[in-house]
């Protein structure tokens, strides 16, 4: 089960919101072994895509540089689908390289840019092997 921050899970909505009609992407990053998404980092969807994404080996390469800094790890990787379900593509899945992570997926077909409701899913993806797994959104400092 992902457990999430409103915050947090909001402010994910928003950047998928914000760079509709091309998919959003970034991390949430924690504190190692926690499994506790606690910083919200937006990233430049380096494709600017509406059917893919990708991460600036620059940028990348400086998070995960931060991250082993603060002694954190990305809890959450997520991205948006701009015409299609919150479900992992065939590319997402052959992606996913992190399998501690939670793979969040925000849905913006419906309403795009507006305030209409958006379907946010999470799921494990090891080996290949996709797994949907419950979100709890508690209140901020809960």
């Amino acid at each position: 089960m992902l457990t999430i921050r409103q915050a947090i899970r909001d402010a994910i909505i928003a950047h998928a919101r914000r760079d509709h009609p091309d998919e959003a992407c970034g991390v949430v990053a924690g504190a190692e072994g926690s499994d506790e998404p606690t910083r919200f980092i937006p990233m430049l969807n380096a494709a600017r895509s509406p059917t893919f994404f990708e991460f600036d080996s620059h940028d990348l390469l400086r998070l995960y540089r931060e991250l082993d800094d603060r002694g954190e790890v990305p809890v959450v990787i997520y991205h948006s689908h701009t015409a299609t379900p919150a479900y992992p593509s065939r590319t997402d899945i052959g992606l996913a390289s992190e399998p501690d992570a939670h793979y969040v997926l925000v849905s913006t077909t419906e309403y795009g840019t507006g305030e209409g409701p958006v379907e946010f899913r999470s799921y494990r993806i090891v080996d290949g092997v996709v797994t949907e797994e419950e979100v709890e959104v508690v209140p901020d400092g809960g």
